[in-house]
Formats: structure tokens, sequence, C-alpha cells
């Protein structure tokens, strides 16, 4: 891949030098007699190394950092119904085709990110023209059209797409989340959605995508799921295992274990949001305590993230024969949806590069095997 020349001279920041035989993020950025090497080169055997984007950063260095480093994109917002479909005759396809674009013209993979879930839905999706909620039927039509509408104006663009997002519940005696699809439709939503996406564009991958996959109760949950859509034909190609974890979760006989029994599947796998949090592991929402008064990225955090990373992809490189894909939920520690969940207002450092775009010790964990 070339990439335009820079004019050195502006470039103040120094480079990293103390990373194992790991360039600086700068060096992948159009220094032409430095090897042009990222994390899809590294993996380039393996699977491919996807990060989560809005308009926003594909622009000047962060967008030069994602042409070097990955080789597949997901846009985090700009797909999702609440965003491209405010209104019911009303379509927003400028975020979501400035990343297809993108992409397409630096010859990147694209993931549809996602099609069905509880969360940013439009008010009116679940509404008549009175306020009331609508019926089963209705609703079907609507969520086909969404469908119908967004995979068609990408079809032979997006290889893949997360079609239905997190329907499995945290509960371990409630089987399917209790969300509004399910108390208007129950559960035949879920495959009218696989079966809709597939009439739309028979060659896209199409996946289930859930969090807490490391969990056995959920993780049964998802394997039954799948397993009993397969046999009634419904076209549930893939498993998107999210990945949203922590330096101490999961353990490394939790994330095996996870890996077993999806592979057990036959069916590809791919880590579609993957970020660690330098907190414990919490998975609820709360307010701010003294105790989280302390935000810095300190060496003890530094080494936790980098020892977990390398764990992680210890374990991916394991299981390459069925893991296809590993997606990073955004660029660098500059902007993590983790800056608020689960303590609004707490900065973290869940990436492999920092503020400033360099690549962190868990960068080296990772390549360097």
């Amino acid at each position: 891949m070339k990439f335009k020349k820079m004019n050195t001279q502006k470039i103040t920041r120094p480079l990293l030098t103390g990373v194992l035989g790991v360039f600086s993020a700068l060096s992948c950025l159009g220094q032409e007699h430095m090897p042009d090497k990222g994390l899809k080169d590294y993996y380039r055997s393996f699977f491919s190394i996807g990060v989560s984007v809005s308009p926003r950063v594909l622009k000047g260095e962060e967008g030069q950092l994602i042409t070097c480093q990955f080789n597949s994109v997901t846009p985090e917002n700009d797909m999702k119904m609440g965003v491209i479909h405010p209104r019911e005759n009303e379509y927003n396809f400028r975020g979501a085709d400035s990343i297809v674009a993108f992409a397409l013209r630096n010859k990147m993979k694209i993931r549809g990110h996602t099609l069905c879930w509880h969360n940013q839905v439009p008010a009116w999706i679940f509404k008549d023209e009175k306020g009331d909620t609508v019926s089963k039927e209705i609703l079907l039509q609507r969520l086909k059209d969404h469908i119908t509408t967004v995979v068609t104006r990408y079809k032979g663009k997006v290889y893949a797409w997360d079609v239905v997002n997190e329907v499995i519940s945290d509960k371990k005696e409630e089987f399917y989340r209790n969300s509004a699809w399910l108390s208007i439709c129950g559960p035949e939503f879920i495959e009218k959605a696989f079966l809709w996406a597939h009439e739309a564009d028979p060659q896209a991958v199409l996946f289930y995508n859930d969090y807490n996959e490391i969990n056995a109760v959920k993780r049964a949950k998802i394997i039954q799921m799948v397993k009993s859509l397969r046999a009634k034909g419904v076209p549930v190609q893939a498993i998107g295992l999210q990945g949203h974890w922590a330096f101490n979760e999961p353990t490394e006989d939790q994330l095996e274990k996870t890996f077993a029994d999806f592979a057990a599947l036959k069916m590809p796998l791919q880590v579609t949001e993957l970020d660690i949090s330098v907190y414990p592991k919490e998975h609820e929402a709360r307010e701010r305590r003294a105790g989280d008064v302390d935000t810095s990225y300190n060496r003890e955090r530094e080494n936790s993230q980098a020892e977990q990373y390398r764990r992680c992809f210890t374990i991916f490189r394991k299981y390459k024969n069925s893991l296809t894909g590993v997606t990073f939920w955004n660029l660098s520690d500059k902007h993590s949806w983790l800056d608020n969940f689960p303590v609004q207002g707490r900065k973290d450092y869940p990436l492999l590069f920092d503020r400033n775009l360099q690549p962190k010790k868990a960068f080296k964990e990772v390549v360097d095997f």
C-alpha cells in the first residue's frame, strides 16, 4: 500500500524506540525509507484486523493510522437504525456512505453494524400514528423494509453484517432479552431478520453478535439459539464475540473454554468489538465514587493491560482456523466509549494506541510472536 509523502519536518512528536522491533505509528504514516508494517501485516496469515470508525476519524493522522494498521472497518454508529433511519420515510446515509467510500478507496473490508438491536432504535419504529404500540405485523414489515433498504444499498460492498445484536439475556433464569422487539413480535423477529438480510444480499456473511460470551451460562444460551435457528434453515452463518473485556477478565481458562465451545459449532467466528479496560471489570453502569479519582495510565495498568492483550491474542492465533477477524472498538485512547462506561466521566485507556496515536506496550505484546 502506498501513501502520500509527508513533510517530515512537520513531525514534532518523537518516535517510539523502545518497542522491540515495532516501528512507531508515524513511521507507518508516510516515511518512505521505513517499512509499511501494521497490525494487518503481522496477522495477514491469521485473520483480518479491523477497527470501528466514525466519519470524523477518517482524515488526517487518524485516517492514515487506520489505513496503515487495519484492513477492515466497522461503522461504530453510522449504520445503526437510530442514525441511519431516524424517521419512517427518511434515511440518513451520509455517514455510512463516507465510511464505505473510505474503505473502498483503501481496499479495506467493511463489516455492517447492526441491522436489529434493542438500543439506538428510533422511537417511531414501535409506534403508530396515535402513539400506540404497533402490531406485530406492522413492526415486522418495518424491520423488513429497513433491512432490505440498507443491505441492498451496500450490496457487494459490505461483506458481512451483524444482523441481530444482543438478544440473549444476561439473567440466568431468562433466555431472550426482554426488549420491545420480543414483547411485540416474539422471537420470530430474529429468524426473519436473517432471512431478509440473506434475500437482500445472498453473498454477505450474516453474524449473530453478542457480549459477555465468556460467561458459561450466556454462552450456552447463544449456542442453543444458533443451533435451533440453523436447524430451521435460518441463515445464521457466523458468530460475533464482542470482547469488551478488562485486564482481569476473562481469565485464560475462560477464554480458552469460550473459543473451544464456539469452535465446536464449525462456524466462522470473529471478535467484533475488542477493547481491554485498565480498570477491574464491572458489568453495570454506576455513579463515580471516591475510589475512582485515580484515572492515570500508570505503569501497573500499562503492564496488566499488555499482559491481557498478550493472553488474548495467543488464544486468537491458536483458533485461527475458526477465527476470521478481530476488530478493535475504536482507534485509540483519544476516544473510547469506555470513557463513560461503566463510570460516567471516567477516562479509560483500552486500546493499542495512546491519545497521541502512538503504539503502547500492549501493541508490542500483540505483534511480538
